[in-house]
């Protein structure tokens, strides 16, 4: 071989040995970038998979009671009678007086429902505590959500109150 073929041969080696690097960096750093984004987004699900099995491991135990006290299903016109005639029996046993009382619009969700009942009452505060004590079962899924207290105008020993009163139900296949 000659010493020019010498030097195009090895001029030809270096060039191709320079191609073949530069193809082979830009496919490792091509790799390199894609393996830092999966490990990137491995590290974020990671990250969320604890926060969920942490948060799970606080509401455990209010699943578990909610599974335990769920009510059977029923009709939203049964459920909001039975509020209406529990609340106003209950007022009546405490010692109020009923001004008024209206039922108020069912709001769906979805796995229960909410009827409430809007009273308007009047009392001692005695009576009114004694009144929210037996309304607010949790175990029932009943609560008084709403209270507004006033004086009376025309007795300053009584309290006129006005309470909406909530029970959450499965609504029945019907």
């Amino acid at each position: 071989m000659s010493p020019r073929e010498k030097r195009l041969l090895a001029f030809f080696g270096i060039a191709g040995f320079l191609i073949l690097n530069f193809l082979a960096f830009g496919f490792y750093s091509n790799q390199r970038d894609r393996i830092r984004a999966d490990r990137n987004l491995a590290t974020q699900e990671l990250q969320l998979a604890q926060i969920a099995r942490e948060s799970r491991e606080q509401v455990l135990d209010q699943m578990d009671w909610l599974a335990e006290h769920e009510p059977e299903p029923a009709a939203y016109q049964d459920v909001q009678t039975t509020l209406q005639q529990l609340a106003e029996r209950e007022a009546i046993g405490a010692g109020l007086t009923i001004r008024n009382q209206r039922p108020m619009p069912t709001e769906s969700n979805t796995h229960f429902d909410t009827v409430k009942v809007q009273l308007t009452v009047a009392g001692t505060e005695q009576a009114l505590y004694l009144w929210f004590d037996r309304l607010n079962i949790p175990a029932q899924l009943r609560a008084v959500t709403f209270i507004r207290l006033q004086p009376d105008r025309e007795n300053d020993t009584l309290i006129d109150c006005t309470a909406i009163v909530e029970q959450w139900f499965v609504p029945s296949e019907d």
